[in-house]
Parts: structure tokens; C-alpha cells; sequence
């Protein structure tokens, strides 16, 4: 360990104490002084992430993951526990959110690690096998410690190289750094100290399953009030900062890219793996991390599968592919929906079904402002899927067409919308009868499903699925439309089909 962070954390767990690296009472110059001094001290040292000293044509000075100061990580934890306080402001508080850890396919074999979106917004970690502990008291006193492995350069040779304590204070801006095994003796101490207080930790999501036991075991004998923490956080994570909206910007200006370039290869034979396999390069080639979720490529009949990933079937000529796929970016995804002809042509029926969900979208698309909710959204676009399907012929004269609406739920049976950021299906703890909210990036994606043997639908427009999704930034006035440069409208999408051939 350094000296100059030794000294830092020094003093007995449980107790609250202030150090320059953050809460400072230090002068600036001070303050930067020290921080020139720690990162002259770091310069050899080797992190568990990428840094603006060991990749900077990644990060910038000062991030902590690209795209992502190191300063924003903070703001971020002080406006948590300020609303942790805004609950009761007379009790003291301890707030535990622990990392994901490494899952294995096979022996020795992991899964590439994804964190815990709940820790990475509020610590900027990629890690496995940490923990954040907040803690506030009844006099305002406010701490933070991120516990983390130590480093070991037997694991580090397998696995890579480790922060450990030694960096983390510095590179992640926290009070004060732990090794996790300690976090049990933290947590012990600290019910000494501060008899009564409320434990914030949600229960019922074992991220991680060794720190989980921990605090089971602690809160039996020591807790007498629990709270969940994610519904603060997940409010708090629902309204996009500037740098964050920037990151979902780029993300989803590189989904659209790739899903350009996958429609551009497409032709009659080539299967839907190897689409998936386009996207996925085009993705990474552009500066993704890799794909937020496994993609649906599905063509043909599949498109009626709404989670269809097995992508393993031959495209055929004169049907369609609903490829839906985005990728993630800093810990930032996009989720992209488009539909197209294999040939390179909609055929009558895949025309008028495809300018029904197009034209449901875009009215949609117009109502993404503050007046309205997302159950709105799937509200109207059940009303306008079925008036136009209706109008348009597609069901049997024998239907009863008495309720539209219920006939176009019966085609399109999910939402139309939901929240997006950090993980794909974001903020899960967030309903969707709140009034959109500036800051907020939602999707938009209306579709129609209809089996090959749909009893109500006549047959020139059975096999046929269709979806087209898009992702909006809600603002004060017009809502932008993040991946609009990947085209939509049917003419552009036959011609962007069609270069294929000529490549």
C-alpha cells in the first residue's frame, strides 16, 4: 500500500472521518495538489478497469469510465443519500449495494462480466466482488467506503490486474477504501457504534451471493428496520445528465450504424446468424463494448416469436427479417427494432402491414412529452393499430370488429414503451404511469404479429411479423429521436436491401 493512502484510512471501522480525496477541507489548490501527488504516486500501478493513465484514447482526464468524470460519480452519491435523508432525516443510515460476480459457464470458463447497474452508476467500478457502504447519521455526517479485493498476483495472473485499495480512493472518489473482507467486521463495528439506524438493502435480489449471506447473517441479529434502495436510486437513474445523455447518443448513433450495414448485407440464403454475427462486429468496429442483449433476428414466421433468439434459420426470398438489437456503451445501451425484405421488396400484404406499425409509431413518437405517460403511449397505439387494421382489410369479414383495440392487443400483446439506460429494460422499479420527464430516453416500438393460421386475419397476411423501435430522448419541446439515422420508411429500406447486390 502507498504511504500517502495509508495514512488516509487509517482509523476504526464504524467511525466517521473525512479525507482530501473527497468532502475536502482543503483549500483547491490543496486538494489538486494532492490529487497531482496521488496520481504521480499510481503512475505505475495497474487498475481493474480501464483509466485515463492506462488508456487514454479511451478516457479522458478525470473519467472514471469514458464518457463519465470522476466528479459526476460523486454528485451522484451525495443526491442518493440526500434522498435517503429526505425519508427520515432524524435516523442513521446504513446503505449497502454490492457488486455483481463472476458467473461460470463451464469450469474455470466465465461468462463476460456485466456489473450491477445500481453499484456502477454510483462508484464508476467494473469489478466483481465489491461492495458500496453509504453510511449517514443523525448529525448530517455522511460516509462513503467501496470494499473491494485486494490485490493478489497469483489471481491477478489468471484474471487480470486487481485497483485494491491501494487506488481506489484516488480513482474512484470514494472516503475510503476496504478489502471485502472486512466488510462484516464494518458492518459489526458499526452496529456498536449507532444502536438504532435503518439498513438499506434490497433482499430480494441476491446479486451477489457470498456478500448477500454476509448481510443476512448481520441484519438477523442487528437490524431491526430494512429498506430497499432501489426504488431512490432507480428515480434518480430515470433522468439522463448531460454526459449521460451524450453516452446514450452515441450508443445508439453506432446501433444505427450497424443495423444499416446488416440490412446492406442481406440477400435470399444468408442465414440469421450470420446477420447477428454483422451486427455484433459492426457494433464493436464503431467502438461498442459488445451487444446489450442477445439479438432477435428472425425471419420469415420467427418474427412471431417476440423473444425469438435461436438466429439459426435460412432467409428466404420474399420474406421479411425483424432484426432487434442494440448495444451498450460505458455501461449505456440502445435497443433498436427494424423490419425488411429479404429480396429486397415488401410484397403488397408486407406493405400495407408494414405502413400500418410506421405510421402508429410516428403519432406515437409525437406524443413523447411531459403531458403524457408511457401506459398512455400503449393505450393509443392499441387504438391506432386497430382502426388502421380495420381500415386497411386485413381481418377476416367474419371477425367481430366491434373492439379494435382488444383485436390489435391480440397482434401487438406487449407495451409500446419502456425506459431505457443502464440496462435495457431500465429502472425496473419505475411505473409507467408517471408523466414523462425531461431527461428520460425511453423506446417506442410498436409491432404486429400474426401467426400463419390467425383465425381472424385473412391469409395474404398471416406469417408475418413486423416491429420497428426506436429510442427517444424526452426534452422540453421536440422529442429526439436518438437513432434516427438508421432509416424507416419503406422506399429507403428497399433501397438499402437492394445496394446489397451491388457490393
Amino acid at each position: 500500500m502507498l504511504p500517502i493512502i495509508k495514512n488516509l484510512a487509517k482509523g476504526s471501522l464504524g467511525k466517521v472521518w473525512k479525507t482530501a480525496c473527497a468532502y475536502s477541507t482543503t483549500t483547491p489548490k490543496e486538494a489538486g495538489e494532492l490529487g497531482s501527488l496521488l496520481e504521480s504516486s499510481l503512475a505505475g500501478e495497474t487498475f481493474g478497469q480501464p483509466t485515463p493513465m492506462t488508456h487514454p484514447h479511451l478516457l479522458a482526464s478525470g473519467e472514471v469510465v469514458a464518457g463519465i468524470q470522476k466528479d459526476e460519480f460523486s454528485e451522484r452519491r451525495n443526491t442518493f443519500i440526500h434522498n435517503i435523508l429526505q425519508t427520515e432525516s432524524k435516523s442513521n443510515h446504513l446503505v449497502i449495494i454490492p457488486s455483481a460476480t463472476r458467473v461460470y459457464m463451464s469450469e474455470k470458463i466465465p461468462y463476460v462480466f456485466r456489473q450491477n447497474t445500481d453499484f456502477l452508476y454510483l462508484t464508476g467500478c467494473l469489478e466483481p466482488d465489491c461492495a458500496l457502504v453509504l453510511t449517514a447519521s443523525q448529525e448530517n455526517d455522511v460516509m462513503s467506503t467501496l470494499f473491494l479485493r485486494k490485490k493478489d498476483k497469483r489471481a491477478e495472473k489468471w484474471d487480470g490486474p486487481r485497483t485494491g485499495v491501494e487506488g481506489a480512493v484516488y480513482l474512484f472518489g470514494v472516503d475510503q477504501a476496504l478489502p471485502i473482507s472486512e466488510l462484516n467486521k464494518f458492518l459489526v463495528t458499526y452496529a456498536k457504534t449507532y444502536n438504532k439506524f435503518t439498513l438499506w438493502y434490497d433482499f430480494l435480489s441476491c446479486i451477489h451471493p457470498e456478500i448477500h449471506a454476509v448481510i443476512k447473517s448481520f441484519s438477523s441479529s442487528s437490524v431491526k428496520v430494512v429498506e430497499s434502495p432501489k426504488p431512490i436510486i432507480h428515480q434518480q437513474r430515470l433522468i439522463k445528465s448531460p454526459a449521460e445523455q451524450k453516452l446514450m447518443a452515441k450508443t445508439c448513433e453506432i446501433a444505427s450504424k450497424a443495423m444499416v450495414n446488416t440490412i446492406t448485407a442481406t440477400k435470399p440464403g444468408v442465414t440469421e446468424h450470420l446477420l447477428f454475427a454483422k451486427m455484433d462486429f459492426e457494433c464493436r468496429a464503431n467502438g461498442a463494448d459488445f451487444l446489450a442483449y442477445p439479438p432477435v433476428v428472425a425471419a420469415g414466421n420467427n418474427a412471431n416469436i417476440i423473444h425469438y433468439i435461436s438466429n439459426l434459420q435460412k432467409t428466404e426470398a420474399g420474406e421479411m427479417v425483424l432484426m432487434d438489437a442494440g448495444c451498450s456503451l460505458s455501461g449505456y445501451c440502445s435497443d433498436l427494432t427494424r423490419t425488411w425484405p429479404v429480396s429486397g421488396h415488401f410484397t403488397d400484404s408486407q406493405r400495407i402491414l408494414y405502413e400500418i406499425v410506421l405510421e402508429t409509431q410516428q403519432q406515437l413518437i409525437s406524443l413523447c412529452h411531459s403531458q403524457y405517460t408511457l401506459d398512455h403511449l400503449f393505450n393509443v397505439m392499441c387504438h391506432i393499430l386497430g382502426q388502421k387494421l380495420i381500415e386497411a382489410g386485413v381481418f377476416k369479414n367474419s371477425a367481430d370488429k366491434n373492439h379494435p383495440s382488444k383485436m390489435a392487443y391480440d397482434l401487438c400483446p406487449h407495451h409500446a414503451s419502456h425506459y431505457l439506460g443502464m440496462d435495457v429494460h431500465d429502472t425496473s422499479t419505475v411505473s409507467r404511469t408517471i408523466a414523462m420527464k425531461q431527461g428520460m430516453v425511453i423506446t417506442v416500438e410498436p409491432g404486429l404479429y400474426i401467426a400463419d393460421n390467425d383465425p381472424v386475419v385473412r391469409k395474404e397476411f398471416q406469417g408475418q411479423g413486423i416491429r420497428i423501435e426506436d429510442n427517444i430522448l424526452i426534452t422540453t419541446s421536440d422529442p429526439v429521436v436518438l437513432t434516427g439515422s438508421c432509416p424507416k420508411e419503406a422506399e429507403v429500406v428497399q433501397k438499402l436491401v437492394n445496394s446489397s447486390y451491388c457490393t
